[in-house]
């Protein structure tokens, strides 16, 4: 596991965890799911479980949500001991909010029934409660409608006004906005994360989806195949990945196969550093489309290289697509070697236009086979 990163928003660090899990492992049928997950989240944080399906994300947010128990390891909320492998405090005992991504509200009652359900004390008070929430969440005037008659979006406020009723210290969500349309979901989240701000409920969301996670997390924990493989702030974890699967995660990549000699491996770019690996070592040079630099031919000579950039490659364009924000162009070196690049706004060269492309040393990474 790799450490990239302080957090973009640092937490007061002379405070305990919120939230601490401690080796955590669960099986299903004989298979690990979740193995040895160590994590903290502190007060105010949000903190994301990034990862493909079935890495084990929600299996470890039902561990702690109390619906299943691990099998081994212990969960710990504001310094106290919820769960090991003996004792084991109830879901409805443990102080955490749940949002999923199908809402789950009850269709029969209404959205200030909703929004107050398992509320305890005295009825005026959760009537108060109630009524504050949905103000909040600009729904005052839908108390008395039912789910059926919301949109997606005006459901999930409720969902999140529900979840919040209690003022739980800890808010779990399961991929709590892929049910809306995209437009929508960009509003929502950032609504929604302003909420929970607000209310300094620390945070652990599961998505599968990057961009969610580098939008609204503190701190991103990417898992793969049960375990946690880097954690660190979005920037640095899109900067800096551990290793290719980590980095294509994130974004498209071009990708360029070398071999070791001397601490150097040999590319269309020129040479790249290569310490720490013996002669003979497979490498992948990797980069992303968005950081390569495009030049004209200059009657039949390219660019003189540079510090930064290095050598410049002679390039056949193969293709060219508008997106809307950005336009593709699909590069043939001259060795054979194929790349995309991404470029901002309107570009698009004629199929077998000559020209040359670079990349800035920087922004490549250097990762063995």
């Amino acid at each position: 596991m790799t450490d990239t990163a302080q957090h973009n928003q640092q937490p007061d660090q002379s405070s305990a965890p919120r939230l601490e899990l401690k080796n955590i492992c669960q099986f299903y049928g004989g298979k690990q799911v979740v193995k040895d997950v160590s994590l903290t989240v502190m007060p105010g944080q949000v903190t994301c479980l990034l990862g493909p399906s079935g890495c084990g994300k929600s299996s470890t947010l039902r561990l702690i949500a109390g619906v299943e128990m691990q099998h081994s390891g212990e969960i710990w909320l504001d310094g106290e001991l919820i769960c090991d492998t003996l004792h084991r405090v109830p879901p409805e005992g443990r102080s955490i909010g749940l949002m999923f991504q199908d809402f789950a509200l009850f269709p029969h009652l209404s959205v200030a029934q909703n929004v107050g359900f398992g509320l305890k004390g005295n009825k005026s008070a959760k009537a108060a409660r109630v009524s504050e929430l949905l103000e909040r969440v600009s729904l005052a005037h839908y108390a008395d409608r039912y789910p059926h008659e919301l949109s997606g979006g005006e459901q999930q406020r409720v969902a999140l006004a529900r979840a919040l009723a209690p003022r739980p210290v800890m808010m779990l969500m399961d991929e709590p906005f892929s049910g809306l349309d995209d437009r929508l979901r960009d509003d929502v989240r950032d609504e929604t994360l302003a909420m929970l701000k607000e209310e300094g409920t620390a945070v652990l969301l599961v998505t599968h989806e990057p961009e969610e996670a580098m939008r609204m997390a503190d701190e991103i924990l990417l898992m793969r195949d049960g375990e946690i493989v880097q954690r660190g702030a979005p920037y640095n974890i899109y900067n800096a990945p551990c290793d290719l699967d980590a980095a294509r995660f994130f974004s498209d990549l071009n990708v360029i196969e070398s071999e070791v000699n001397g601490a150097l491996a040999d590319t269309p770019f020129g040479q790249f550093l290569a310490p720490g690996h013996a002669d003979g070592t497979r490498v992948n040079i990797a980069f992303r489309p968005q950081h390569i630099r495009i030049d004209f031919d200059r009657g039949g000579r390219g660019p003189e290289p540079t510090p930064t950039h290095g050598v410049a490659a002679r390039a056949t364009v193969k293709r060219a697509r508008f997106l809307g924000r950005e336009s593709i162009v699909e590069f043939e070196l001259d060795c054979g070697v194929h790349l995309s690049a991404t470029v901002p706004s309107v570009f698009l060269p004629v199929e077998g236009r000559v020209m040359w492309v670079s990349v800035p040393r920087a922004r490549c990474y250097v990762f063995v086979e």
